[in-house]
């Protein structure tokens, strides 16, 4: 990534422009390209496992710290959009243009061992149940479907006007599947019945991406905009109030992606954001930036 304040590549920029140096032996480490194109998702497989969909149409597994690439899994017709991975298991799962799911094994066959298809555009949201036995799958065409991932069938479809998918997660240990959209929602499904059961208050700029908590008590959603305007990342209560509880500002061109950070013993909560302004910012998800905390800005 580049920064504009900054051009050291063992450096971290911090939201106020101070400069932390990160030294030589915690800079960034970089392998070889194992896409063509642009890459378009990430997921964690395994501890030291990364599962990556491109531009180039293929599903790439690779090792992180070394960078060899242990499969890649080439299918779809058009680029992948999504890619996640089932709980403790060696499935991954991948989202296309070309209007489909599919499911790879890690210790099997390159081709694909279920495939899941059934929307009408581009399939733009993608879940895995906690107990890994149903796919929840989100689309530009308006819908949301359930799906057997054993069989490969459809268990369920529902449409909301409007409802552009941009970003589906699973509620730890729950029937709920949180979801974004381009209508500035952020909505709450239950999936044993396909329904909405509740929709956050609406949002100024398009929801490009969610993710919750592993206690399940926070959703966490990111926003579009330009110079400054949206832009931000929003924490809300999922369990009690069900409102926004604050707000993460600092981005400058639309917030891409939001996540929930793993928590160390002695670490506090925080969340991570990724911009097309080129910067990844790390905030302490209690305070968001508030008296003089600033978010650690990653170049």
């Amino acid at each position: 990534m580049h920064c504009s304040s900054c051009h050291c590549p063992s450096a971290c920029c911090r939201a106020d422009g101070s400069v932390e140096k990160t030294g030589p032996g915690r800079g960034v480490q970089q392998h070889n390209p194992v896409h063509a194109d642009a890459v378009t998702s990430v997921a964690a497989l395994k501890a030291d496992l990364c599962v990556s969909g491109g531009k180039d149409k293929s599903v790439v597994v690779c090792n992180w710290r070394s960078g060899a690439v242990l499969r890649r899994f080439v299918g779809h017709e058009h680029e992948v959009t999504k890619v996640t991975c089932a709980l403790d298991s060696n499935r991954i799962f991948s989202a296309s243009r070309d209007k489909t799911v599919m499911m790879w094994e890690l210790h099997r066959t390159s081709g694909p061992s279920q495939h899941f298809p059934g929307h009408d555009l581009v399939v733009t949201g993608l879940a895995v149940s906690p107990d890994a036995t149903q796919l929840c799958t989100g689309s530009r065409d308006n819908t949301i479907c359930k799906w057997d991932i054993e069989t490969g069938g459809c268990l369920g479809r529902a449409a909301v006007s409007r409802n552009l998918v941009t970003h589906l997660c699973w509620v730890p240990g729950e029937p709920y599947v949180i979801q974004t959209s381009e209508d500035k929602t952020v909505k709450m499904w239950d999936s044993r019945e396909l329904r909405v059961a509740h929709t956050f208050p609406g949002k100024q700029h398009i929801q490009t991406c969610c993710d919750v908590s592993q206690d399940g008590r926070y959703v966490l959603s990111s926003s579009s905009g330009f110079a400054g305007e949206g832009c931000e990342a929003t924490l809300w209560d999922l369990r009690q109030t069900r409102s926004r509880v604050r707000e993460y500002k600092g981005h400058f061109q639309t917030t891409t992606s939001c996540v929930f950070l793993p928590r160390g013993p002695a670490l506090a909560p925080s969340i991570a954001t990724s911009s097309y302004d080129s910067k990844v910012k790390v905030w302490d998800q209690a305070t968001a930036g508030e008296g003089g905390c600033c978010p650690l800005t990653v170049c």
